[in-house]
């Protein structure tokens, strides 16, 4: 199922939003669905003790549900303990390597435009592209706001998981995340994945209508993909293999060491370098 498409003004020059106030700390968490009713009604009271509009407030929250699918997903994250080649094996790598070579070939102007803004090349943008939707074929089926919610109530990554929440409503506010939205158990939108608090800091428009859709529209989807490794320490023009200096970029898409290596290689194997 494809999440509901939504869309992002460009707010700057570069086409990223600004942030959120930090996120409140007063609601209690906890570690199974009996609470997450209270901590919803507590939650709102601080959201808008912090200046989130009551009816934006409502609307958002009008068919949150505590999410077992992202309890179990959040739980259950095995793959990233495997070894390198079980990895690759697991995700497809090879096949990702194959499609990523014919889709840089189809849009080699997209690609060069974006390397030109953020120094970033296709090989990399690809291999995530790849990885996290299979090229945009899919991109989730679990509710959004639900998601975010649940995991800002769990106590695992309550304060992280609140300042996304947080990012989440003002994008509803702004009319860029409609509350019915569906996309991965963690919350990630779009073809790249992005959680909201990096919607909010790194969305970028691509294909220069004014607007960023990461859902619908592949330019904006890897733009904003090469502006978050850009604004991770992306340096144009160096390395990214384990070791040289764009790696501590790849770094910050991804906190497992098994993910960064299959997006180093599987980008060098289809930049050929």
């Amino acid at each position: 199922m494809r999440m509901t498409t939504f869309f992002l003004a460009a707010l700057t020059m570069a086409g990223v939003l600004h942030a959120l106030p930090a996120a409140a700390q007063g609601a209690q968490c906890g570690n199974n669905s009996s609470g997450f009713g209270a901590w919803v009604a507590d939650f709102k009271q601080e959201a808008a003790a912090n200046g989130v509009s009551r009816s934006v407030l409502d609307r958002a929250f009008a068919n949150v549900n505590y999410n077992r699918p992202t309890i179990a997903a959040d739980r259950g994250q095995k793959s990233f303990k495997l070894s390198f080649d079980a990895f690759m094996q697991k995700r497809g790598g090879a096949a990702i390597i194959s499609r990523g070579r014919s889709m840089k070939a189809a849009n080699q102007a997209l690609f060069a435009s974006i390397e030109r803004r953020f120094g970033v090349p296709a090989g990399p943008l690809i291999a995530i592209w790849g990885m996290e939707t299979g090229f945009g074929s899919y991109m989730g089926n679990q509710h959004t706001l639900s998601a975010v919610s649940t995991l800002a109530y769990d106590c695992r990554r309550s304060q992280y998981f609140t300042d996304q929440l947080y990012a989440a409503l003002q994008l509803v506010s702004e009319g860029y995340l409609s509350p019915q939205a569906k996309g991965a158990a963690h919350g990630e939108i779009g073809q790249t994945q992005f959680l909201p608090r990096n919607v909010v800091r790194f969305g970028a428009d691509g294909d220069g209508n004014g607007r960023v859709d990461m859902v619908g529209s592949r330019a904006d989807a890897l733009a904003s993909t090469a502006n978050f490794l850009k604004g991770h320490g992306w340096r144009a023009g160096a390395g990214y293999q384990p070791g040289e200096p764009n790696f501590v970029a790849i770094q910050g898409w991804n906190a497992a060491s098994v993910y960064q290596q299959a997006i180093a290689y599987i980008g060098q194997q289809i930049d050929g370098k």
